[in-house]
C-alpha cells in the first residue's frame, strides 16, 4: 500500500509493508525540485535513516531496475538540456 500527498514544496509518497511478517518500518519518499529523499525508521539505533538523491541519480536508479548486470551511462534525450 503506499499514499501520495501534494504539500506545498514537494511531494511525499509513503510505502507501507503489507506482506507477511517480519514486516519493514514505513518509507517516506520526499520529491523536491532538487532532489529527493528517501527516509526509514531504524529501530535497532532508534534514528532515522535518509539517502539524497539528485534528480539525475534517481533518474539512473529508475533505469537500472531494468537492466542486467553492467555498466551504463544513459544519453539524454535531444531537447531534454544538460543532465
Amino acid at each position: 500500500m503506499f499514499t501520495i500527498e501534494h504539500d506545498f514544496d514537494a511531494t511525499v509518497i509513503t510505502l507501507v509493508d503489507e506482506g507477511a511478517p517480519p514486516l519493514q518500518e514505513d518509507v517516506i519518499v520526499n520529491a523536491f525540485e532538487d532532489c529527493v529523499t528517501v527516509e526509514q525508521y531504524d529501530p535497532r539505533s532508534d534514528a532515522v535513516v535518509r539517502v539524497t538523491f539528485s534528480p539525475a541519480m534517481l533518474r539512473d536508479l529508475a533505469a537500472a531496475m531494468n537492466l542486467p548486470e553492467g555498466v551504463y551511462r544513459l544519453r539524454p534525450r535531444p531537447g531534454s538540456g544538460p543532465g
